[in-house]
């Protein structure tokens, strides 16, 4: 475990009980975000290594994003 890690762990214990278990949910949270990300981009890696990549337009990716956020 980091230096900085345990550091946060051992200020968040001395918080209240609620505290500490709202700041738990957040970092499952999070951590549970970073695996699934890590997964999608190990899958990538395998379908490219695959030959299953195809080129993009990069002008449509960013239309539809922008469509999709609700930005002009």
């Amino acid at each position: 475990m980091s230096k900085a890690f345990r550091d946060a762990v051992a200020e968040a214990a001395a918080l209240p009980e609620a505290v500490q278990e709202k700041i738990g949910q957040e970092l499952h949270a999070y951590v549970e975000k970073l695996r699934r990300l890590r997964s999608d981009i190990e899958q990538g890696i395998r379908s490219l290594d695959a030959g299953a990549g195809k080129t993009l337009d990069i002008e449509d990716v960013i239309r539809r994003a922008r469509a999709r956020d609700g930005k002009a």
